[in-house]
């Protein structure tokens, strides 16, 4: 629908005066009207015109307002209904809206009073159409593809979880979706309508990730300059992903362990505690058992968090998805970035289906972006792949001198390639990377934004 001026709408009413005086108000004011004489035309129309919103007349011969507005809505239910009478009652106004009108409106109308009605549920009406379509979208994006048996494994331990109030812990390598697996769970529980808030653990440092998680009083330390929930409250009623748990400190476990058996949590600084009722998803592309054999994860929590375990496999396990995936990432793209349509030869999918992908999903989801930048034809060819790619797309090639004009642009190139290549041999895991160049986990975050490095290929 456009601007509410130009919006269509449908009057449902026996009476030639109401129609015409509705049509007169409404059609002054850019509204394009269409009138009908009984419930039943006004169905047809509703089909035939596909009005934005529909002014509809109670006292009519053979089937009533009050009949014909379940039917209105059963076609649309989005569609905002303003019933109308010239012998109203509260009782009448009382059902209507109980039926799903969205105002009652008295006879003789008022011209003010109709177009104020008008235009308020006009912008409903684009409100929740927006909502939908954003909706719709979000779901589109974060949606999980394939057919394989191994997906198939993934879905059934999903529609397990899903209706239950336990903790799931989704395990798998780094760009497998998993991700995707904690929301495919919040979007079929009894919490789907609340909060799904993620937290990222290892992006966030270790003398923040407390205050992150569960909020701080204001002047609880330098820099808290006002007080300030936390991911856990912020997640109340509905649902906390925590994504990269094996990078979280062992304090902060200690918290995040009160949290699941309590139901409770303290704002850095506060004293008292409050109660929150949140769902805790957890993930890792760690071992957490080696974990706790190395004492850097609490055994407690990992008993805590595995009530429910979801094992996400890595792409290599599900090979016959890559077409159906590849197809995917390039409608969203093309559509995403408005390119000319594109499709990819078969015998580039059978090279993708042959490749190691070692970033799993999250890789290909990236090469096929890349494609689809980097040719200008209609038809992507097995030869418009790079030279020797083997399936880690996205390698950094030689450096080439010639190409950079200063030392400094030189060094910039060189230096992101260096930690491309780290986290690659890393499994783009940030701390383990962080320790084997010698540098603070803080410093590479630097680097990683500096360089614009996708972190999770």
């Amino acid at each position: 629908m456009a601007a509410a001026q130009q919006a269509k709408v449908l009057v449902i009413d026996d009476e030639r005066g109401v129609r015409d005086s509705l049509a007169l108000i409404l059609d002054y004011e850019g509204y394009e009207v269409v009138g009908a004489t009984d419930g039943q035309r006004g169905l047809d129309l509703l089909r035939e015109e596909h009005p934005d919103l529909v002014f509809l007349d109670i006292k009519m011969p053979q089937r009533d307002g009050l009949e014909i507005l379940p039917l209105l809505r059963q076609e649309d239910a989005t569609l905002p209904v303003i019933v109308i009478s010239g012998h109203g009652t509260i009782a009448q106004a009382v059902e209507a809206t109980k039926l799903g009108a969205f105002d009652f409106l008295e006879k003789p109308l008022e011209r003010d009073r109709v177009l104020l009605v008008a235009r308020n549920a006009l912008a409903q009406h684009r409100l929740v159409r927006e909502v939908r379509t954003l909706k719709r979208d979000v779901e589109e994006r974060y949606q999980m593809i394939g057919t394989s048996a191994a997906l198939k494994k993934v879905w059934a331990d999903i529609e397990r979880a899903a209706p239950t109030q336990a903790t799931v812990l989704i395990a798998g390598p780094s760009g497998t979706g998993k991700e995707l697996v904690a929301r495919a769970i919040h979007r079929r529980s009894k919490r789907a309508d609340r909060p799904f808030v993620q937290v990222n653990c290892a992006a966030i440092p270790d003398d923040l990730i407390e205050s992150e998680l569960f909020g701080h009083e204001k002047g609880s330390f330098t820099g808290a300059t006002e007080r300030k929930s936390g991911k856990f409250q912020q997640a109340d009623g509905g649902t906390i992903f925590l994504d990269e748990i094996g990078d979280m400190s062992i304090k902060v476990q200690a918290k995040v362990l009160r949290v699941l058996q309590e139901g409770e949590i303290e704002r850095i600084g506060a004293g008292r505690t409050l109660q929150v009722d949140v769902r805790v998803i957890a993930a890792t592309n760690h071992d957490l058992e080696q974990l706790v054999a190395e004492g850097r994860f609490r055994e407690d929590l990992l008993f805590r968090l595995n009530v429910v375990p979801i094992r996400v496999p890595p792409l290599r396990e599900r090979r016959e998805d890559i077409p159906l995936l590849v197809e995917h990432f390039a409608r969203l793209f093309i559509r995403d970035n408005n390119l000319k349509p594109k499709r990819f030869a078969p015998a580039v999918i059978e090279r993708f289906q042959d490749m190691s992908w070692k970033g799993n999903v999250r890789e290909l989801k990236n090469t096929v972006e890349r494609m689809l930048i980097l040719h200008d034809g209609d038809l992507i060819r097995a030869s418009d792949l790079p030279a020797g790619n083997t399936g880690s797309a996205g390698t950094a090639g030689p450096l080439d001198s010639a190409s950079h004009g200063t030392l400094q642009t030189f060094k910039d190139a060189a230096e992101r390639a260096f930690l491309i290549e780290k986290l690659k041999e890393n499994n783009y895991n940030i701390l383990q990377t962080a320790k084997a160049i010698q540098t603070p986990r803080s410093n590479l975050y630097k680097k990683i934004k500096q360089y614009n490095i996708e972190t999770h290929p």
